[in-house]
């Protein structure tokens, strides 16, 4: 299979372009395509034949579920048959947004779309392009990262052909994702509410609208049951090359670790206090968001390089940092 690239200069000058593309959602092809998050693999939710597609490119297990992506809040009827209180104060003020919902599943969504299980996650992305499309498809569209399954997900179209090209039908080019990690999930089904993945929405910002929830780590155990969330693997998000996580001041362990020719890449937590000779060394940011946005761009780059090692100093251990620390725990998880 060819992968057709469509570059993408803006919404208007781009409509015909956007609607071609969700034609060929309609008739069963996969589309990937920019969210405000990560890029999105997309296939028509209500098609199981299209879903099954998405499994099969990704390589993705078969009992982790696909977030639905859609472009209007009543859309959820289509694929939930609860909308509790919570989850109406929560889109009103995170939608769209990088906010996932998990909800009772509609027994008119295709089961493989949630793994079997009974929720469905469910999100309203921000980005024009991604919402534009679902308004011209006209179906919810089921969406994991467009990367095959356990990498590091993508934030760039050249991103997306390197890991899926010749497995999907088209890409939508529209440059650089700027949240960087996927959205904040949150389940409503359980009482109270549980955070099962974290994001760029914050703990603090979804208990000040409906009060305490639920969070501890949560790692898929058993290989056959359904996942209650996408991202919940103990590796995953996770670079070719080996990595590992470091506490910070660590010069001495990357001086070791480069001993012997062997080649290393260094995401920095700020400055240095010196830079080692043959050391790829990347400064990154010490804002939480800012640090996001970059983390997987740098992490492909690096993953690309030929390197024996990558080497990553830990961010702060606080709440701010939650979702970095967390995909950052995943990928250097080692089987």
């Amino acid at each position: 299979m060819e992968t057709r690239i469509v570059r993408l200069d803006n919404i208007e000058t781009s409509a015909t372009l956007i609607h071609e593309a969700a034609a060929m959602l309609r008739e069963g092809s996969l589309v990937a395509f920019p969210t405000e998050t990560v890029y999105g693999l997309g296939a028509n939710a209500l098609d199981a034949n299209a879903v099954g597609r998405i499994f099969e490119a990704k390589g993705r297990p078969a009992n982790n579920p696909i977030i639905v992506h859609i472009a209007e809040p009543e859309s959820v009827r289509q694929v939930a048959v609860s909308w509790p209180e919570n989850a109406e104060k929560l889109a009103h003020h995170f939608w769209p947004g990088p906010l996932t919902l998990v909800l009772l599943r509609s027994p008119a969504l295709p089961p493989i779309v949630a793994a079997g299980g009974p929720t469905v996650a469910v999100r309203m992305p921000a980005h024009p392009v991604a919402l534009t499309l679902i308004h011209a498809a006209g179906v919810p569209i089921a969406a994991p990262s467009a990367n095959r399954s356990g990498e590091v997900s993508a934030t760039t179209a050249e991103h997306v052909l390197k890991s899926l090209g010749g497995r999907i039908d088209m890409i939508l080019d529209a440059g650089s994702t700027q949240v960087g990690l996927e959205s904040t999930v949150l389940d409503l089904a359980q009482t109270p509410p549980r955070l099962l993945r974290p994001g760029h929405v914050s703990r603090a910002e979804i208990e000040k609208l409906i009060g305490p929830i639920a969070w501890s780590e949560v790692h898929g155990s058993a290989p056959t049951a359904a996942l209650p969330s996408p991202g919940l693997l103990a590796k995953h998000y996770a670079p070719r090359t080996f990595t590992e996580c470091i506490n910070p001041p660590g010069l001495e362990i990357i001086r070791q670790r480069s001993q012997h020719g062997s080649r290393v890449g260094w995401l920095a937590f700020g400055e240095p206090a010196e830079r080692i000779p043959g050391v790829v060394t990347v400064i990154m940011p010490q804002h939480p968001h800012d640090y996001a946005a970059r983390l997987y761009a740098e992490l492909h780059r690096l993953d690309a390089m030929g390197l024996d090692r990558i080497i990553v100093d830990w961010p702060p251990d606080n709440d701010e940092w939650l979702a970095v620390r967390d995909r950052l725990r995943r990928a250097s998880a080692h089987d």
